[in-house]
Parts: structure tokens; sequence; C-alpha cells
């Protein structure tokens, strides 16, 4: 989600139509034109696909501020009578009852300090409030990913003299913390430390692994011959939860962890494992991140990991039943019959959306009856056809192309290879799904098409005259209603809400339709509970570098009024930042964002002794090293957020 990886080259070489395709077959039948045309096509696409209902809505779902200026500062940005505060940092203490170290900005901190520490690269975040089953909005948990390291920043010396204690502090920076948060009378919120409920998940994290492919041949090691628990979870994304107060952190480019000194599988090769990985160098010090030595680790990762954070004691489950592919979120809703669905996309280009349908109706009343709900149920693949309908394929070993002949030996097999099997059943291709969010009262469910810089170039599927542009470099948001508006539903009707783009572009197929603030590669999504849909953007060093978005300054935050299609920027974040990750307290007056690798440049992996910064957020230019944070955003009048 965060930086280059998820914007590399494609891993999906199937024939399946792609989205741009089916978008311009619709649009072509009404008869639209050609060229530059096309956007000004799009921009008369339905802003609904039916009346916006605001009943079930805690209140109404309107912008109240200002939209603000693009932004090139090093700074936190926000409307005028708004406060952002820094909450929660890189290296800050996680306020474990066995300790809280302070972070050194030299980078002298140990690995196993680290691990009572803030990871790095904050990402997905979500607020529990305390006690469990409470709607307090003073006194609660936020658990939070911590998505990837920059080794130039982790380490006072990058690379240099790599060894076994540089690794486990590198991973020791993964996975998610779980920090219990309250605010002062004054309304100033603290981490509150100690914590009986302060926790560090990190890649050295032991796991369940549970759902049909546990136990399998492909989940079986050395190190694990049952094929039933597996160390760590890492590159978590972005996030879900459920409604009986579990989290859900979900493990996106896992694959750049891993190196191969043997022979790549075609499933390797279907999930960008490479013979020399990323740069982690985990290898040389976790023999279990060699593939070639042991080739079936890479199955275990790749998943939707459930965990409690009520419950620091309770052991994360990686649930297999959700599938195995670049998980950036999963995001829940409940069925008509009370069955629960978990929408999710795969962050890379040319992939799929799908969403899980469990088995059986979630537990209103005991919240140990739903303990194994994500473990049983069908898992489906999007397919968007041309005439704006679309539907649900499932991923059921034994149907369609899903058989043993057809290469599938289970159910197992199919859910460990889910590309693969999406692309058998001949799922639609999408332009890296991200984010999704579904709103609060009509069951819409919008999904961020976040960029595909590839789309029209050699030997890759062409854009024409209807549909997002080649080299679609800012994206655009989609989405559907299932049939009769349950989320449990196998048809549903598509639109686009919007195409993502600079109005005061030159080129005229990089404008977009945008009614409101300017933005591109929208990444981030989430509803509030008054229907405000907020979209947050990741705009990428290397795309910015190519001039694209010049005029759109820094990464960014904005609010979408969806019944009327306006669009206002609400915050602006530092220099080199993505901005991502927000939930809000369930009054709606105080919201968490996250900022993620402030100061990053497209060289600074590539030259950890020296990273090129261009950011000195949060501490300033006397404190040293940029880092990601968390951010309390409030009204100074004490109001809802974004009204």
């Amino acid at each position: 989600m965060s930086h280059s990886y998820s914007d590399g080259r494609s891993l999906n070489s199937s024939p399946n139509a792609t989205f741009e395709q089916i978008l311009e077959a619709r649009l072509s039948r009404r008869g639209l034109l050609k060229g530059a045309a096309a956007l000004a096509a799009v921009s008369a696409l339905p802003l609904s696909l039916g009346a916006c209902a605001t009943t079930g809505l805690r209140r109404e779902g309107r912008l109240g501020f200002s939209g603000i200026t693009v932004s090139t500062a090093d700074a936190v940005r926000v409307p005028a009578g708004y406060s952002a505060k820094v909450l929660y940092a890189w290296g800050d203490p996680v306020g474990h009852p066995s300790g809280s170290p302070a972070f050194r900005q030299d980078a002298g901190n140990s690995a196993a300090e680290q691990a009572l520490q803030a990871g790095m690269h904050h990402d997905g975040i979500h607020y529990f409030p305390l006690p469990y089953g409470s709607e307090n909005s003073v006194n609660g948990l936020l658990v939070m990913n911590h998505e990837y390291t920059d080794d130039g920043l982790l380490h006072s010396d990058g690379f240099a003299d790599w060894s076994a204690e540089k690794v486990r502090k590198a991973q020791n920076a993964h996975g998610c913390s779980v920090i219990e948060v309250r605010a002062a009378a004054d309304g100033q919120w603290e981490v509150v430390r100690p914590s009986r409920y302060a926790r560090r998940i990190t890649a050295a994290t032991p796991m369940r692994i549970a759902g049909p492919a546990a136990g399998s041949a492909g989940m079986k090691t050395a190190a694990d011959p049952a094929g039933t628990e597996v160390l760590g979870t890492f590159n978590n994304c972005a996030h879900g939860y459920t409604p009986w107060g579990s989290y859900l952190t979900c493990e996106e480019n896992w694959n750049t962890y891993f190196t191969n000194s043997g022979t790549l599988t075609a499933d390797h090769r279907r999930n960008g494992v490479s013979a020399k990985g990323r740069g982690y160098r985990w290898n040389e010090f976790d023999e279990r991140f060699d593939a070639g030595k042991h080739p079936n680790e890479t199955n275990r990762h790749g998943w939707v990991v459930e965990f409690d954070p009520y419950d620091p004691q309770s052991q994360p489950v990686k649930r297999t039943a959700l599938g195995r592919f670049s998980h950036e979120g999963a995001w829940p809703a409940t069925a008509n019959d009370g069955r629960l669905v978990i929408y999710m996309g795969d962050d890379r280009v040319f992939e799929y959306i799908y969403k899980f349908v469990s088995r059986d109706a979630w537990n209103r009343k005991d919240r140990n009856a739903n303990r194994n709900i994500l473990d049983h149920g069908t898992l489906y693949v999007a397919k968007f056809s041309d005439d704006g309908s679309g539907e649900w394929l499932p991923l059921v070993h034994g149907r369609g192309a899903l058989t043993a002949a057809n290469g599938f030996a289970d159910q197992a097999d199919v859910l460990i290879r889910t590309r693969a099997a999406g692309d058998a059943v001949g799922a639609t291709k999408m332009d890296r799904p991200e984010w999704i969010a579904v709103h609060p009262a009509t069951n819409e469910v919008y999904c961020t098409l976040t960029n595909n810089s590839q789309r029209g170039a050699k030997d890759r599927p062409a854009t024409d005259r209807a549909n997002p542009r080649a080299s679609n470099v800012f994206g655009q948001i989609i989405r559907w209603r299932e049939a009769g508006n349950d989320p449990a539903g196998m048809k549903f009707e598509w639109d686009l809400f919007a195409v993502a783009g600079d109005a005061q572009h030159p080129d005229a197929e990089r404008r977009g339709n945008i009614k409101g603030d300017s933005f591109g590669s929208p990444d981030g999504l989430w509803f509030d509970d008054g229907g405000l849909l907020w979209i947050q953007t990741d705009v990428s060093t290397s795309t910015l570098n190519k001039g694209h978005y010049e005029r759109l300054g820094n990464n960014m935050m904005l609010a979408a009024d969806i019944k009327t299609g306006e669009i206002r920027r609400f915050l602006t974040g530092p220099n080199g930042a993505e901005v991502t990750g927000v939930v809000t307290t369930p009054d709606g007056k105080t919201m968490f964002i996250n900022i993620q690798h402030p100061g990053e440049t497209s060289s600074e992996r590539n030259d950890p002794k020296n990273p090129k910064l261009v950011s000195s957020w949060p501490d300033g230019p006397a404190g040293g090293r940029p880092r990601s944070a968390t951010v309390v955003i409030r009204k100074n009048d004490g109001g809802i957020i974004g009204t």
C-alpha cells in the first residue's frame, strides 16, 4: 500500500477481461465519444445507483468545513477550527507492564526494546471502546498495523555489519500495536502507560493456522510438520474488524521478504517471490525466508490474521478460509440473515476483488460463540459485466474449473493459490484494489482502485475511448450495490463514484471528473457513522518525480458527501508521507489517523547508510529521524469531526 512494491509489475498474465475493457464496452453501448472526451463520458455516469437513504445513520453526512489548499509543507494541516496532535510515534513505548523503553533518536534501541515499542510505518487503525460492549469515547484501545521497515532509519548504520540482532529488530518493528488511550478532562488524549492491554505482535509471534488450509500438505514445513502453527505476521497493510470486537490484520506484500536459492515454483512466480527478494535480508539469519530451502513457508503468509485486543494473552489466528493474496484489508458487513461478509482487495495491478460469506450467522449475545465464524464459509471473486451488472464467482473446489483435473488438489489448494483460482474462474482484472468501505445505512460498497501505470503499456491491456486513461496514474473509486441490498447477494450493479485527477492538468485525460478538490491515487477509504466518505491518498515518490502531481502537493485526506458527490480536502500530510488509516470514537468527536513514512524518497531503501530524507516530521529538524505516527484530530469547539 505504501511503498513501491505495490506498484510493481503485474503478476497476472491470465486472459481475463480487464475493468477498462468492460467499462468501455458498457459506455460505448451508449454511443459515447472517443479520445479525451472519454472522461466527460465517465462524468455522465450516475452518481448514485439508487436513492441513498439515510435511515439508520447516527447523523447526517454533510460537509461542514471549508476545504484546505494543497501543500508542500512538512506538517499535518487541517481546516480552521481543528487541531491535530501526535499521539504515538515509531519507537514510543507501547506501555507493556514488563517495561517501557524510551525511543533513541540515534537508532540505538535493541531488538528487545523494539519489541516493547511502536513499530515502523503505521497503517490501518481501529478504535475499540473500553470496556467491551460500551460506546466509551474517552477511553479505549487503539490497534494499528506496522507495515514495513526502512533499515536506513531503523539501524544507525543500515545494513553494515548485518547480524541476527538486526534481523530480530527489523522483525520486531513489524506487526501490530495494541495501546490503551484516554482523554483527559480538557479533551487531550494520551497513551496509558502501563496498561494491562498493551501488546506488540511481531514477525516472530507464534500464530495458529485455522480453516480449510490448516494441516494441509501445502502448509507443512520441517519446523512445523503438522502445518498448524506459524511464526509471525508482516507487511500488515490495511485492516478490518469484526462486530464481536476482534481485529483483523492483513498481510499484503509478504512475498518481498523471501529469497529463493533454488527453483522458483509457479506459485512463487504468481505471487511475486523472486530469487533475490527485495532487500530485507532476513534469510541470512532466519533460514525460513529462503523459499528454495523451505518452499512451503511462503504458503503460510498472505492471510488475514484475527486476534482479540481485549485479551492480551490470546493467540493470533491466520484465517485461511479468507484466501491468500496481497490483502489490502478485510471490511465487514452483516448479511440480511445475520451471516458475516468480509470484502477484500488484492493490491496488485490487474488483480481481483473478493468477498467471504460465513456459513453461520454471528451471535450478537455470546461473543465466544463467534470464535470460529471465519473458518467456515465461501470465498468469492468479482466479475464485472459490460452492462453495469456483476456477479460473485465461488472459489470452491470441484466447481467449474477448480478441479483436480485442472491442477487444484482440494479446497486447501484453492485457498493457498487464490490468485490462480481467480484466474481459472474468469474474474475481472482491476487496477490495484485497495481499501473498501460499506455505507452504514445503504450497504453500498466503495473500493479505491489506486492506479495502474502499466495500463496500455507494451504487452499489457490497453485502454480506449470511454475509460480511465493509459498509464493510469490517478486511479478511481468504484462502487456497487448488492442485489436486494444484501451483502451476501450473488449479483450486483456497479458504477464509478469518481475518476481521480488534477482539474488543472494540461492533458485532458488527466483531469478526472471530481466535483470539488482534486486528488489522485485514492487508497484509504472509510465511512463514518454519519455517512461521510473519507478518502486518503498514497502517491508514490516515483509518480511524484514524473511531474503528474506537481499541482497537488503532498498526500492528503478528503471527505465526500455521497449524495451530492462533492469532495473537500480536509488534511494534508508531511513531505514524503502517506496519509493512511482513519477511525473516530463512537461519538464522532475524536479522529485518529496515521502518517506513514514521512521523508521517504525512492532512494531511501537503496541507500540505507545515507537515506535522502525530505522530512523531519514530527520531531522537527533538531529531533533527528522522521517517524511514522498516529495523530489525534479534534474540533476546537468539541463538535463532530467533518460537520
